[in-house]
């Protein structure tokens, strides 16, 4: 079953005389459940492909529809609606709160998720049960992220966008993080969509994407994927 489908979109900014196409007719179907990574050189258009995903920005053109919903035309107060409810994120550099602690920071989302999971319970998943009462800056940058998978984990959203997730963070503990994100996927069930410029992330993935120029110029399903410990950074 389709997780997300996107029809003929196109996001196109005008400044003065300049047009520019940050996708391009892009056709794309991502099947749910899946560990999909999405390849691409810096102004390839990847990141407008993950916000559009995620209900940060809305298509010039062209449709998409993530479980079921018709994303495309919505206003901006449904698109807040749509982010609560379906989508979580993580970020390169992690976007905590530093006056909460772990648990607030994670707790924080039963106040905008309709169906959020205990944050506790999910703290300890990502193994910082010991942390709950510690603020950001007494964390490792890896043990952010592991604060910021947990956050996103805890809306119990149906996709999960990584930007750069280990783009901040050293080989080995880019590695946890990313057998994080693979164990949290399948153990809920959640659709992850990686952005990345790594192309040895994507050795792990069931589904690699490549953009360049705004356009999708190929999309191979990977039968035997490496395991984490086995990528070479």
């Amino acid at each position: 079953m389709n997780i997300v489908e996107m029809r003929s979109v196109t996001k196109r900014y005008v400044a003065g005389e300049h047009t520019l196409n940050a996708l391009d007719g892009v056709n794309l179907d991502l099947e749910e459940g899946k560990f999909i990574v999405v390849l691409g050189q810096s102004g390839a258009g990847k990141s407008t492909l993950l916000n559009l995903l995620g209900g940060l920005d809305s298509p010039t053109e062209g449709k998409i529809i993530v479980d079921g919903q018709d994303i495309s035309k919505l206003t901006r107060d449904q698109l807040a609606e749509y982010r609560a409810s379906k989508v979580g994120f993580v970020f390169q550099f992690y976007n905590l709160i530093p006056t909460l602690t772990v648990l607030e920071n994670v707790a924080l989302v039963k106040e905008i998720a309709p169906n959020a999971l205990d944050p506790k319970k999910i703290l300890e998943e990502v193994g910082l049960s010991d942390h709950l009462n510690n603020f950001p800056s007494e964390l490792s940058g890896g043990e952010q992220q592991r604060v910021s998978i947990a956050r996103a984990i805890a809306k119990n959203p149906k996709i999960l966008l990584c930007d750069e997730p280990t783009g901040a963070l050293d080989s080995e503990t880019g590695v946890v993080v990313l057998k994080l994100l693979l164990s949290m996927a399948k153990n809920y069930g959640k659709t992850i969509v990686i952005v990345t410029h790594n192309q040895n992330i994507a050795k792990m993935a069931d589904v690699v994407i490549r953009v360049r120029s705004g356009k999708i110029t190929s999309l191979e399903e990977n039968q035997t994927p490496t395991a984490v410990e086995d990528i070479e950074w």
